[in-house]
């Protein structure tokens, strides 16, 4: 095994990961060699040659113009989108609740992250959130695919995505959980690949001990291929359930929400085969991809890639011209995910530059790098929005569809008492709109299983009715 490996390895140029083998016991040289099978070092041989290519990005910049979309019916900001074709929020939710109704509707929750940027050793989705409830992000959203399959009654799969780092952990806490009521047969958790990370200065592929290549996540276009994977496939088992349309949402948000028959409804009268949604930027340089439009396909150009000038250019009436941020909330045709599986080039590589700790093979010495060492190769599923077919935009409101929590206590910013702050706010504006009295400084919780909106809660509270201290409604 180690001649063939070996041989392998200098026809590559990589023979290096071999040098601590006669080392290692038989385990650790078999997972080694099971790693080492499974890279294709010659795409990482040309991915690295082409790192220093210069992105296109200034050139679609320059042609980029404000993409289709239309308003959410919450949305009250005035700036007008560019509406492909007339369709009514009554329209949208009637057409929406249709496709509900005729269960043809699935679920993805891209769940990989990990709560390290909290202080929270775990994987993101198990992070208490809840403002009175203390809920964790998993519960909060599996409910709310519960309750959309009570309510349109059809066995409704939730399709859970997960990392290397995050999946055996996820799946035993989701199991004891029982699934917060979904059936087992309906959740389908499947991992995301990885890439090696290598080396800046020469591309060689490194080591994160002496029996384990560093690697790290695809990013979330490694969805792609982790759900057209193996002969009973994520994608085939929803295709023979006849799921036509998939919402896809990343477990940071506790706000999202799932299965919205209104963004399905505009999805399905649009003709698209990927509809997005985005919140108004409010700064020219706010942290959020740009969806626009180039020459009729809509692309995202990252916040990092948008050229100042170009961002800050206005309409007349003041409002910016690049203004549609990304949040990473998405409904696919299952068609089209089928369709682009099958293309080699759907999804391209991007290049992030990281400080990726190491064994050095000269010496054996661990290497905890002060710079930026290494160079990661990720895909993102956005990176499909150029090639789907009337592909458009709908314009959300923060309060009421966006809170993510990526920062730990105590940041400016998506901290754990912000976004506890954003559920509570919006629960409370629920509740006032049915004409209750919420008294101020109380923290206001609604389970989705309970309502998904405030014509849910207005069917079941007495007009007028008090509340006057913390309180969790739920079923």
């Amino acid at each position: 095994m180690q001649q063939k490996l070996y041989e392998h390895l200098t026809a590559c140029g990589q023979e290096h990961l071999l040098a601590f083998w006669d080392a290692l016991n038989e385990a650790e040289q078999e997972h080694l060699a099971a790693q080492i099978n499974s890279i294709d070092f010659v795409q990482i041989a040309e991915l690295y040659k082409r790192q220093d290519e210069s992105a296109n990005t200034l050139t679609l910049a320059e042609k980029a113009c404000d993409p289709p979309g239309y308003k959410f019916s919450t949305v009250r900001d005035p700036a007008p989108c560019k509406t492909p074709k007339p369709i009514t929020a009554q329209e949208a939710v009637a057409a929406g609740t249709d496709a509900l109704n005729a269960g043809k509707v699935g679920f993805v929750l891209v769940a990989g992250g990990q709560g390290t940027r909290l202080g929270f050793p775990h994987p993101k989705g198990m992070y208490p959130i809840g403002p009175v409830s203390n809920a964790t992000l998993f519960q909060i959203h599996f409910e709310k695919v519960l309750a959309i399959a009570r309510q349109f009654g059809y066995k409704t799969p939730y399709c859970i995505m997960t990392s290397p780092a995050t999946h055996s952990e996820t799946v035993h806490f989701l199991k004891g959980k029982n699934y917060f009521g979904l059936s087992e047969e309906d959740v389908f958790i499947f991992c995301q690949g990885t890439m090696p990370a290598v080396s800046r200065d020469d591309g060689k592929v490194l080591l994160e001990s002496k029996n384990s290549i560093a690697l790290s996540p695809d990013g979330h276009g490694g969805m792609l291929a982790a759900m057209t994977k193996g002969e009973r496939s994520v994608l085939t088992q929803l295709r023979e359930r006849e799921i036509e349309y998939l919402f896809y949402h990343q477990v940071d948000n506790p706000l999202v929400r799932v299965g919205s028959p209104e963004f399905l409804g505009y999805h399905i009268l649009n003709g698209s085969e990927l509809t997005s949604q985005v919140i108004r930027k409010q700064q020219p340089a706010d942290r959020v991809g740009n969806i626009v439009e180039v020459e009729g396909r809509l692309h995202i150009i990252e916040y990092s890639d948008l050229p100042e000038s170009v961002g800050r250019q206005t309409n007349p009436d003041g409002s910016l011209k690049i203004w549609a941020g990304n949040i990473a909330v998405h409904i696919f045709n299952t068609e089209f995910l089928d369709r682009k599986s099958r293309a080699a080039d759907s999804l391209p590589f991007h290049y992030a530059r990281k400080k990726v700790p190491h064994i050095d093979c000269q010496n054996g010495k661990f290497v905890q790098p002060t710079t930026e060492n290494a160079v990661k190769f990720e895909r993102f599923i956005f990176d499909l929005l150029p090639s789907a077919a009337n592909a458009v935009v709908v314009e959300v409101d923060s309060p009421n569809h966006y809170a993510p929590l990526k920062n730990a206590s105590g940041s400016a910013s998506h901290s754990p008492e912000a976004v506890r702050r954003d559920i509570s706010a919006m629960y409370t504006a629920w509740l006032e709109q049915t004409g209750a009295v919420v008294q101020e400084g109380i923290s206001i919780e609604i389970s989705p299983l309970f309502a998904d909106s405030p014509q849910a809660v207005a069917k079941k509270m007495a007009v007028g009715q008090r509340f006057e201290q913390s309180v969790y409604l739920r079923d």
